[in-house]
């Protein structure tokens, strides 16, 4: 199937095609339609209606206006209060026309269906009075004839009633007091049915000073006028009146918002029906000001549909909204221009001052019509792609609402005859289908607006995409052409995937070209290092944290806390994909350097996190490039201006601050060894958990991870101890273990318990001890009797060598065994317990105490070794691990160690070995160092 291009199914209006419009018939100026001067679309009601397309708010307020004209209800007075360029005198002008009645309703354009809507037959003319607040002066009476108005209800009546109305309300006027509501209400009845409209209110009372009397009256007598007016209208049946009133940000400062707060008083308890044209009428509102008519609905239908699959096909690379069906109908509605122009102008371009949402959509969209039908354009809608600002009308019209220094950036970067991304299309590829140009306008048209002051800049790929291709076209085509403008253009910004111009130079090909230089050896992971040492504070139940440490420098020590691993960023943890993290974390947990890891119960890991880890790297070299900018800069290696320097060192402030995000993002992944035993042989196992990267604190939050997981024991019951100690250690006819051990074994085992440190072991064994439940204590052993022994009492806990764990019921009968034996009681029968004078009885034997032992404390040590001199280096570090550190760890215990070395030789030493030997020795301060 062929589609057509827009030019051969839409016909825009002669205007347009002669380019004889001018920018003021886009203006309504309702005061110009009032005395018959207006342009021939404004000034007759049949040509009006048939290019004004009645939005949903206009409906409703016509609807009003012929219940209320026609008796049967309706709103007396409506207020209409919208932003710059919403629409309301464009309103005002249907309401005038509707009610002046000189065209029949069959020849209005949509009219009929309200009247018939309304129940109406016949809709009566009515009189209408015009005030422009911008065309009446508070000090020159206005003159009509010999009749002059001084007041805004002297002008009022004569307008209504004519010489008769003037004269209800000459004196008031003559004098510039206010008409009672009586008068007013004489008025309106008279006139009846009657429309007043009043626009641009605000303008008019602002020229009233406070305090001040004018031809007009005093600001005050003026707003009783209002008052007067607004409560008689609601008291005559088929009198209407309209009033605009401008929202805040446009009523002007000082004066203005005064003015602006008076009137809303009046008006705030009126009934508003006012809705603001809407983004999505506003496509039905420039087809029908724009175009004639489409020629062609069928070939219209099929251009949309071949868009709408088109969309379909690739929608991983275009915005979710293009997949709706409603997206279809908006293209059917804004044909023949495409709905994201519509959207970056009411989104973004409509931010700006003095951008009017309807009247600056009409002049801008006119001119862009008119160049390409005159350049025969043949694009099958009119897209952002399509923006002709090559043509230097519709690059003024861009220009005239941004700032200054924008026509460089659009002749080097966007749309110049010798632009490079015209130099671009010179290549086959992106010239058949003017890759770079259409690319560049359509960024252009997206950011330009937003490209100072906004928190999130630029358009975002997806809608750049949507702005370019068209059917049957390659989107990875456009994606190619935009890379290479990347690398091409001065003016172009980008970051997080989204694009926008500016008109300031960019610094980012040499930052680009810089990023180079840096690899991850040398550069990128020491400042990782360092980044993540600073998001990453020091815990109170770790021992240490250790970054990208490697194992050999990772203690193996029994300690006061588990030790965290924070893993290097190519030991990355990914869900359902071979992980390097495990691999990595393994080899630290089952070895330091060269030799076997004994503790491994203390190490816990954290890993980055796959998807994220790559983009952590690039953003390294991110910062590393805009750091040696800065440098060069600060050296006056490399000489820029003012604002680029600026904006080198806001680059690298950025990076830096976005490189410590992206830690927090990265290392997310909390990993934790342990052992299962399968078929008698323990099983290592892995367990990960993500930990939030939202919390302030992040060694808090994996602290606070480790307890919710059960993975770091903080506070042990003395039950759980004594299931381990049946589990493991009383078992085949063992009745007591070395408390030393235990703690040890947590420390060593991965199936076994994770200690915080030995206080939670020591509170778990008091808290058992205060029972018989449990098991029994003894600080140390001689022979069979326990020295220190308890069991069921409180007593002070303390884990050395000698303090052993006693089985429950070896406990229990081990006391029964040692109890005190009883007092010796008086003999039953004899009283009082003494006995008759005669022979002593033999005493018994009292049996033997059982002997006592005092324990001699051990205060020194001494031991000797002989290395191999080929493993010495190995086996002194097993010496410092297993013995040293034992001595080392407690407090109060002094170490020394000397080394002694023999070494003979069969044919001697010659001279060159003595010099070094003796040289080294004195540099290692030997206290004796001597051949002989």
């Amino acid at each position: 199937m062929t589609i057509k291009p827009w030019r051969e199914i839409a016909v825009p209006h002669q205007d347009v095609l002669k380019g004889t419009f001018q920018e003021s018939e886009f203006a309504a100026d309702i005061s110009q339609v009032h005395q018959g001067k207006a342009s021939a679309e404004y000034q007759d009601s049949a040509q009006f209606f048939a290019r004004t397309y009645i939005t949903e708010g206009m409906g409703l307020l016509l609807d009003s206006v012929v219940k209320r004209l026609s008796g049967q209800g309706g709103d007396p007075v409506i207020q209409l209060q919208t932003a710059f360029g919403g629409g309301k005198t464009h309103t005002m002008l249907a309401v005038y026309h509707l009610a002046k009645g000189e065209r029949p309703v069959s020849e209005l354009n949509g009219v009929s269906v309200i009247v018939d809507a309304a129940a109406v037959t016949e809709l009566p003319k009515a009189r209408v009075a015009v005030i422009d607040g911008i065309n009446f002066s508070v000090s020159e009476p206005k003159p009509h004839g010999t009749l002059r108005c001084h007041t805004l209800w002297g002008e009022l009546a004569w307008q209504l009633g004519g010489e008769d109305g003037y004269e209800l309300v000459r004196a008031a006027d003559e004098n510039g007091t206010s008409p009672d509501k009586d008068t007013v209400i004489s008025l309106l009845s008279k006139a009846s049915p009657c429309v007043i409209l009043m626009d641009e209110l605000v303008a008019y009372y602002r020229q009233f000073q406070e305090g001040r009397s004018y031809t007009a009256g005093t600001f005050e007598t003026n707003m009783t006028f209002i008052q007067a007016l607004t409560e008689g209208i609601k008291s005559v049946p088929k009198a209407i009146m309209l009033a605009s009133l401008p929202d805040s940000q446009n009523a002007g400062e000082g004066r203005g918002q005064v003015v602006l707060a008076e009137l809303e008083n009046y008006f705030r308890r009126l009934h508003k029906i006012w809705k603001p044209v809407s983004k999505d009428e506003a496509f039905s509102i420039v087809r029908r000001r724009l175009f004639d008519r489409i020629d062609d609905q069928f070939s219209m239908d099929d251009v949309c549909r071949a868009y709408a699959d088109f969309y379909i096909a690739n929608k991983a690379e275009l915005p979710n909204e293009t997949q709706e069906g409603r997206y279809l109908d908006r293209m059917k509605q804004a044909y023949p221009i495409h709905p994201e122009i519509f959207d970056r102008l009411y989104e973004d371009w409509s931010t700006l001052a003095g951008f009017q949402r309807t009247r600056g959509v009409l002049q801008l969209l006119a001119q862009i019509v008119h160049r390409l039908w005159k350049d025969g354009n043949s694009d099958l809608m009119i897209m952002p792609g399509s923006l002709p600002l090559y043509d230097a009308t519709v690059r003024n019209k861009c220009l005239d609402f941004l700032p200054q220094g924008w026509d460089p950036v659009i002749d080097q970067d966007i749309d110049g005859e010798h632009s490079r991304p015209a130099d671009l299309d010179k290549q086959p590829l992106f010239g058949k289908i003017q890759a770079g140009r259409r690319l560049t306008r359509t960024v252009f048209l997206g950011s330009a607006p937003g490209s100072a002051g906004k928190m999130i800049k630029g358009l975002g790929l997806e809608h750049i995409l949507l702005g370019v291709a068209q059917p049957e076209q390659t989107i990875g085509h456009y994606k190619d052409a935009l890379k290479r403008l990347l690398d091409k253009l001065n003016y172009i910004n980008h970051e997080n995937n989204r694009f926008w111009f500016d008109i300031t130079p960019n610094l980012r090909r040499e930052m680009e070209t810089r990023k180079q230089r840096f690899n991850d050896r040398d550069d990128v992971i020491p400042l990782l290092k360092d980044r993540v040492n600073r998001v990453i504070a020091k815990g109170h139940v770790f021992a240490g944290i250790h970054v990208f440490t490697a194992s050999v420098d990772i203690p193996d020590e029994y300690g006061v806390g588990p030790r965290l691993v924070v893993l290097a960023p190519n030991a990355a943890f990914s869900k359902g994909a071979s992980n390097t993290a495990f691999s990595a974390a393994e080899e630290i947990l089952r070895n330091r350097g060269d030799q076997p890891r004994q503790k491994q119960n203390r190490l816990i890991f954290l890993a980055p996190d796959y998807d994220v880890v790559s983009r952590l790297r690039e953003q390294a070299r991110s910062y590393l490039a805009w750091a040696s900018i800065v440098t060069d800069i600060e050296a006056e290696k490399l000489v820029l201006d003012t604002i680029q320097v600026k904006q080198a060192k806001k680059q690298k402030e950025d990076a830096d601050q976005s490189m410590l995000r992206m830690v927090r993002d990265t290392y997310k992944w909390l990993i934790c060894p342990s052992e299962e035993f399968v078929k008698g042989k323990p099983s290592l196992h892995w367990e990960a958990v993500a930990v939030s990267t939202a919390a302030s604190n992040l060694i808090q939050e994996i602290e606070n991870k480790l307890r919710e997981e059960e993975w770091l024991t903080t506070d042990w019951s003395p039950v759980h101890l004594l299931n381990i100690l049946k589990q493991w250690y009383f078992k085949d006819g063992v009745q007591e273990v070395s408390a030393l051990k235990v703690w040890q074994d947590t420390n060593c085992y991965l199936y076994l318990p994770r200690l915080v440190n030995s206080h939670v072991f020591d509170r778990a064994i008091s808290q058992g001890l205060e029972t018989e439940d449990f098991f029994g204590y003894a600080s140390g052993k001689d022979g069979d009797q326990y020295l220190g022994f308890a069991f069921g009492r409180n007593t002070l806990v303390t884990i050395d060598d000698s303090v052993l764990l006693i089985e429950k019921e070896a406990a229990f009968q081990y006391k029964e065994r040692t109890k005190p034996k009883p007092e010796p009681q008086p003999e039953p029968g004899v009283p009082g317990g003494v006995r008759e004078p005669g022979p002593e009885p033999k005493p018994k034997p009292e049996p033997p105490l059982p002997p006592t032992t005092v324990q001699v404390s051990k205060k020194q040590f001494y031991g000797t070794t002989d290395l191999d001199p080929i493993r010495a280096k190995m086996d002194f570090a097993t010496i410092v691990d297993e013995v040293v550190q034992q001595f080392t760890s407690k407090i109060g215990v002094n170490v020394e160690i000397s080394v002694e070395i023999r070494a003979t030789s069969r044919d001697g030493f010659d001279e060159t070995v003595q010099r070094t030997i003796k040289e080294n020795c004195n540099v290692l301060k030997f206290g004796n160092a001597e051949f002989e």
